[in-house]
């Protein structure tokens, strides 16, 4: 009488030879895996370009101390090292290439002007809600943050243009920037968007290293 084979007798499934019509099947479409991929890698891309686009803020934010005086603007020169500076300066404001804009979610509108006597520094000043007018007399004493206009970085950004679209004067390629009453305190804010950035960063990353690292064999 036959005796039946037992499971100790049965081979295990380790050592089986592969099934050659099975290897020879493509690879099963993976098109969920694939988006996966592309958003994950658009998300530290885009995460980390946003990061570095606010690297001066973020420095500006960690200056300590009290504003440098530049005394009258119409007569200062201003070299590289004063970049991302915080400054105090006297001057008055022409009207040849002034500006006036808003922005979303603000009442106070904002003026951006030349200096009299020194078209190379513009003043950005904040008007508040309901004094805008022919009224309005702009200050002479400024306290802010100084910068290259080409560096205005993405709170600023534009701004050349809507000078060089809605003003009868121009601003200068080398012009510079002071945003009249932006002290370090007020740009602080920053570190923690920063902060945020890098962390959908860090996500990404260790979302692309989960899928793409090559499986072990059991």
């Amino acid at each position: 009488m036959h005796r039946p084979e037992s499971a100790a007798d049965l081979p295990l499934m380790a050592e089986l030879s592969p099934d050659p019509e099975l290897e020879a099947l493509p690879e099963p479409r993976r098109p969920g895996k694939r988006l996966t991929l592309a958003t994950l890698s658009a998300t530290v891309i885009a995460s980390l370009a946003m990061a570095v686009a606010l690297s001066p803020e973020v420095s500006y934010g960690l200056r300590a101390g009290a504003p440098a005086d530049l005394g009258q603007l119409a007569h200062v020169t201003l070299a590289p090292d004063r970049a991302n500076a915080w400054v105090h300066g006297e001057a008055l404001l022409g009207t040849t290439g002034a500006v006036r804009y808003g922005r979303p979610l603000e009442s106070d509108t904002y003026r951006l002007a030349p200096v009299a006597g020194n078209p190379k520094i513009w003043v950005q000043i904040r008007v508040p809600a309901g004094m805008e007018g022919p009224h309005f007399v702009p200050p002479t004493s400024f306290v802010g943050r100084l910068l290259p206009a080409a560096d205005a970085g993405l709170r600023h950004g534009g701004l050349r243009e809507s000078v060089d679209a809605l003003g009868p004067g121009r601003m200068p390629d080398d012009a510079w920037l002071l945003i009249d009453g932006e002290a370090p305190a007020t740009t602080r804010w920053t570190l923690g968007v920063v902060a945020l950035l890098l962390g959908f960063a860090g996500f990404g990353v260790y979302g692309l290293y989960r899928l793409l690292r090559p499986v072990k064999d059991a």
